[in-house]
């Protein structure tokens, strides 16, 4: 029997789920992991919960320390790829090494986009994607004891370390450039909600403004926006967005887009190289077209079919789609799909308890659930995920979409007895 070398960049939900996937089909086969950051897997989303002190990095983890050997993984940690040779199949490493692969797996996830700024190079003036930017930030406001903090971003990765330093005791102040507060995931109906929400709480917004230039000399003592406004500060965050970080496959032929573009098994152009997560581009089964969905649900399970792929299974992942499931302050919100629609042939329905901060919006198309928000009045928010999913047809129920007893009971007997049989 040939035993096949399994090579992973990244080591993050992708990374982690190829692992599983391989295993499931092959259980003797070299799986290798390299990954720039010294850690063992962990759960990203939480960094912002460790910055505030509200969870140990050991708590963080992802899998136990015994995941690598428990799957006899060879974890090459804390050290970077610097080239792909798809001609030769290996991958050359910061140090010189040359790791050899039958299948090569890019999950080399999303980088941080930082807009072009005068002065972003100073000192105190950090990223929020890894644990070692809230490491970065916790030091910071140590060793300076920052008491104000400018961020440049008011979508999920902004706003979740704005709570964070609120939670520091710091004064915090967010820069937008859109109308308002996150505008990939929700309406202006919602968004206010969740604005009024988090000024109750102590964040102050700037919106439809952006920095231009980063006060002060070795270090940032403050911003100054476009709009001619300067503000004092201690630290700043820059939380515009992130990009798939396709570097490690330039100078390759491995075809790129805004990501590494994969069919639904999850290969990219190349023969044996895949790519999963946010470095991704696969498609987008709401959109009906190929595009980056940069979420952690969509990482792990892209990187579990790559997985069995790569081992010689045969599997196909066409249910990617936009969903985030977070909260601020203990306000709650999930929302998935197409949200804003900017045509006709979508039906919207909505549900609002302005008092209560509680907002839902259901998105039609043809009959289907095509995305939803459901903020602060989450619990049937998983069964239309789940909807969303299997394309299930809803036009015959849809006025009891919006009830708060909507349930599996309102479908017929033969399809309700199956779903909860599952």
């Amino acid at each position: 029997m040939l035993i096949l070398d399994y090579v992973i960049i990244g080591n993050s939900a992708a990374g982690i789920g190829a692992v599983e996937g391989i295993r499931r089909v092959d259980r003797e086969g070299k799986i290798t992991i390299i990954s720039d950051e010294e850690y063992s897997a962990y759960s990203r989303p939480l960094i912002s919960y460790y910055l505030a002190d509200k969870v140990t990095q050991e708590e963080m983890k992802y899998r136990p320390d015994e995941f690598y050997n428990q799957n006899n993984v060879d974890a090459k940690l804390g050290i970077k790829v610097t080239e792909v040779n798809e001609d030769d199949k290996k991958v050359l490493l910061e140090d010189d090494e040359e790791v050899t692969y039958d299948k090569l797996l890019v999950a080399t996830g999303g980088a941080p986009f930082i807009p072009e700024m005068k002065g972003v190079n100073k000192e105190n003036i950090s990223n929020f994607i890894k644990l070692d930017d809230a490491k970065a930030i916790a030091s910071d406001i140590k060793e300076s004891e920052a008491e104000e903090v400018v961020i440049l971003g008011a979508g999920l990765i902004g706003l979740k370390a704005a709570e964070a330093l609120i939670k520091k005791g710091l004064k915090v102040t967010v820069v937008e450039l859109a109308d308002r507060v996150l505008s990939a995931i929700l309406d202006k109906e919602a968004a206010d909600l969740v604005q009024e929400h988090l000024e109750e709480a102590g964040i102050n917004f700037i919106l439809e403004d952006t920095i231009i230039e980063f006060l002060g000399d070795e270090k940032v003592t403050g911003v100054k926006l476009k709009s001619g406004q300067e503000l004092d500060c201690d630290l700043a965050v820059v939380a515009v967005g992130v990009k798939p970080n396709v570097s490690i496959v330039k100078g390759t032929n491995v075809e790129v887009n805004r990501g590494l573009v994969v069919n639904d098994k999850l290969e990219t152009n190349i023969d044996d190289i895949y790519a999963a997560g946010d470095v991704s581009e696969g498609y987008d089964m709401l959109h009906e077209m190929a595009g980056v969905i940069p979420i952690w649900p969509n990482a792990y399970n892209q990187g579990l079919v790559a997985g069995q792929n790569m081992a010689g299974s045969n599997e196909s992942y066409r249910e990617g789609f936009a969903r985030n499931a977070i909260g601020f302050f203990d306000l709650s919100m999930i929302t998935a799909g197409i949200i804003n629609p900017a045509t006709d042939e979508y039906e919207v329905l909505i549900d609002k308890v302005e008092e209560d901060k509680v907002y839902k919006k259901i998105v039609l198309k043809d009959g289907k659930i095509v995305g939803f928000i459901y903020l602060n009045d989450v619990d049937r928010a998983g069964i239309l995920t789940g909807l969303i999913k299997e394309q299930k047809g809803v036009e015959d129920i849809k006025n009891q979409l919006l009830a708060d007893d909507f349930g599996y009971i309102d479908f017929d007997k033969e399809w309700r007895t199956q779903k909860l049989a599952e």
